[in-house]
């Protein structure tokens, strides 16, 4: 198969992505109608100029400061309720653009707030309404997972919880730790995720990206995920790897966002094949569409032409996704059986 006839082929592919942060999948575009509109000074009200503040560059060092610093300029720009539901708006639909079927997209309350000073539930709320009716109007399911983050308080967190609770019932499925595991311990963060389980919501961290093994398998202990943000130095330790596979726990793999962070610094020795050949359950996200300039149909791609896996791979990868997706049994396995149907996998 050509590269072309493959590209078609990815591109038309029914897909998955498990892990899109919305501060981090926003149109350049928006961005720059928003500073306009708000009087955000730039030197030119261009996208060009703008790029470099808010995606990473082939010639910049890449390393989790930058990659990182990205967000810093990218949470200058949610002044209103209205930008925040526009960019959630458009995030689903580029996302069911690139033949994304079922989509999670995740969000940091705080991040969100921190400009117009609103409540937590209040930012939570027109995420919901604005996702809702845009899966509508476009044809994709969206559920949506709420992070918080390591370098801010316990007493912050537990406002994000209990925001993300009284928001269960509107699409909110799950909640996520993010930030720089390698920096910040998740130990003062246990009884929040505790409490999440107990009153229903799933669990997903990021871990295995910043710090090494260590930090997925207290993931897994301490913090009861159920998934696995990242989790590509799971490769480190043998015997967590084997734990991974034999309990079907799946990883959400975000190969260019690894590269662009420094995570991992060539492409060839990402862990991602190493950990699917050794029976881990790996799933293919985007992470930061803008940051890395990606669609998943692109991801995809690059983990065929670049880490040497095939296309019946990445349909594995897909179906992988959606037996981790975070529904209620009965609509897991109908995901499942749709999507096996689309890609016509035994």
């Amino acid at each position: 198969m050509g590269e072309s006839d493959l590209i078609q082929n990815i591109r038309a592919l029914p897909k998955i992505d498990l892990h899109r942060h919305l501060e981090g999948a926003v149109r350049l575009e928006t961005l720059i109608e928003i500073a306009q509109d708000y009087g955000i000074e730039m030197p030119e009200y261009d996208v060009e100029t703008l790029r470099p503040f808010v995606q990473m560059m082939p010639d910049e060092t890449h390393n989790y400061q930058h990659f990182l610093g990205k967000f810093s300029t990218l949470r200058q720009f949610f002044r209103s309720p209205d930008i925040i539901r526009r960019v959630t708006r458009e995030a689903v639909a580029d996302a069911a653009a690139d033949n994304i079927l079922y989509l999670e997209l995740r969000f940091t309350p705080p991040a969100l707030s921190n400009i117009i000073r609103c409540s937590y539930e209040e930012v939570i709320g027109w995420v919901c309404d604005a996702a809702a009716e845009a899966a509508r109007d476009h044809a994709i399911t969206v559920r949506l997972i709420v992070s918080m983050n390591r370098h801010e308080s316990v007493q912050n967190g537990e406002k994000v919880l209990q925001a993300a609770l009284a928001c269960h019932t509107r699409g909110v499925v799950a909640l996520d730790l993010a930030g720089n595991e390698s920096q910040y311990p998740a130990q003062p963060f246990y009884p929040l995720f505790e409490r999440a389980k107990a009153a229903g919501l799933f669990i997903t961290i990021h871990a295995g990206e910043w710090a090494g093994a260590e930090g997925v398998r207290e993931a897994l202990t301490c913090l009861h995920a159920d998934r696995i943000g990242h989790g590509v130095r799971s490769i480190e330790d043998p015997e967590l790897v084997a734990e991974l596979a034999e309990h079907g726990t799946a990883l959400e793999i975000c190969p260019s966002s690894n590269y662009d962070s420094g995570v991992v610094t060539d492409w060839l020795r990402h862990p991602l094949a190493p950990l699917y050949r050794q029976g881990v359950k790996i799933t293919i996200n985007t992470d930061d569409p803008v940051i890395s300039a990606i669609t998943l149909s692109d991801e995809l791609m690059r983990v065929i032409t670049r880490l040497s896996l095939g296309l019946e791979d990445v349909k594995q990868a897909v179906l992988n996704a959606a037996g981790a997706a975070f529904l209620p049994p009965a609509e897991r396995e109908t995901l499942v059986a749709a999507f096996k149907a689309r890609l016509a996998v035994p």
